[in-house]
């Protein structure tokens, strides 16, 4: 009987053959920590005896959530991990790059075949490099980064299979949302999703991380996609490994099979206050947003940005809405400097912040006030997740938020 490409990951890495269900102790290839979980996964390595952790180079370290440190508190924890990055001789440390999970990705820290954990539930955006990526606890944290090792029950996996060409100003942002409202909100709880099909064969590693980036908003364990020519090219100049195939065998079991056609998809828009609420644009047409948000590890790249772009051509952002854009990390800051885009951003009315999560979690800046409402290319829409409990997240693309940031209104960005 054939096997998924996350029953050959865990096979390969423990060196005998796995099947799903069953629980392995299974070497950590990479293990990440930022600054609002790292303190508590640093204070329970040292309750566990831990001395020394298992491998400085496999130590991951970043400052994504309050960076710029926004309160005493935040500022003490940077300080506490500095100490222990300065300890362990911990070198894959950054403190200004931009949010963790684009950060790992770009650095060629997360690879084809590779098992990696980190101490955020959106960990799962690393299977976009085909590699089984999972988010952990600060006290599963503790003992990875002493023993470099975890156990796991091997997830079964949902083959998600996608055909279809979008259409304009839709992809995989509409299509994740799409998949979160058929699967549920728990439908996909500890399971892998495998995103496959040709629709998923032609998508650019910026799409790729996007719908492994919510996997974890059905309760997948890791979401994943085989690598192929587009994830090789990806990896150049960031790890040096030579090509290999890694994918699932044609007669592996699967927890279920589903099929999506995005031919016909329209943009899609989840509205509050769960994610697996996802709605075609046209049925929340017309709500009046206060706040709009592109940015954050879902939809921070250079690819996001740039569509954004195209969707306010010369035309302003509404004098009503608080436009916040943030790159996700250092070097899509750059890009996205490079081609203009900040200074058209900013001259549209936009506040463009440095690379960080921002108003994603917030924690920081961007938050909203009772009775306001949030349009957001972030992953998350829950009651109180950017600020007041009485306030509304709608989640959406950069397309649909750009093109109701220039209206003040939710718009299918079809028809800006």
């Amino acid at each position: 009987m054939g096997a998924t490409i996350v029953e050959k990951i865990f096979s390969q890495k423990c060196g005998i053959d796995i099947r799903a269900g069953e629980v392995v102790m299974a070497p950590i290839d990479g293990a990440m920590i930022h600054d609002i979980t790292g303190p508590l996964a640093i204070q329970k390595f040292y309750e566990m005896g831990g001395s020394k952790v298992f491998d400085p180079e496999h130590v991951i370290m970043l400052f994504d959530h309050q960076i710029p440190a926004d309160s005493i508190p935040a500022a003490e924890n940077h300080v506490y991990m500095r100490k222990f990055a300065a300890e362990q001789g911990i070198h894959n440390y950054d403190i200004n790059e931009g949010v963790c999970h684009q950060v790992v990705l770009e650095k060629g820290r997360a690879a084809p075949g590779e098992i990696v954990v980190g101490a955020d539930s959106h960990t799962c955006m690393y299977g976009a490099t085909g590699a089984f990526a999972t988010g952990i606890g600060s006290t599963d944290m503790g003992f990875v980064l002493k023993y470099g090792a975890l156990y796991f029950k091997v997830p079964e996996t949902i083959r998600a299979e996608v055909s279809g060409k979008f259409q304009e100003r839709v992809g995989a942002k509409d299509l994740i949302l799409s998949i979160a409202a058929n699967i549920g909100a728990d439908g996909a709880t500890y399971q892998a999703i495998e995103f496959a099909g040709k629709t998923i064969s032609k998508l650019d590693m910026a799409g790729r991380m996007t719908l492994c980036n919510m996997a974890i908003e059905m309760g997948g364990k890791a979401g994943i996609v085989a690598p192929d020519k587009i994830t090789w090219e990806y990896m150049k100049g960031r790890r040096k490994m030579k090509s290999f195939e890694l994918k699932s065998d044609d007669d592996a079991q699967y927890a279920s099979k589903r099929t999506y056609k995005v031919s016909d998809m329209e943009p899609q828009v989840a509205v509050p206050h769960n994610v697996d609420t996802g709605v075609p644009v046209s049925k929340v047409a017309g709500m009046h947003v206060d706040q709009v948000f592109i940015g954050s590890c879902t939809n921070g790249r250079y690819e996001d940005l740039k569509e954004a772009a195209e969707v306010l051509g010369k035309k302003k952002f509404s004098r009503n809405v608080r436009v916040i854009i943030i790159p996700a990390s250092r070097d899509e800051y750059l890009k996205t400097l490079k081609a203009g885009l900040i200074e058209k951003f900013v001259k549209a009315g936009a506040l463009v912040e440095a690379p960080c999560c921002g108003p994603c979690m917030g924690g920081a800046f961007g938050l909203l006030a009772p009775g306001e409402v949030s349009l957001s290319t972030s992953n998350r829409n829950f009651k109180g997740r950017q600020g007041s409990t009485e306030g509304k997240v709608y989640l959406c693309s950069p397309a649909t938020a750009a093109a109701s940031a220039i209206t003040g209104v939710i718009t299918d960005p079809r028809e800006v």
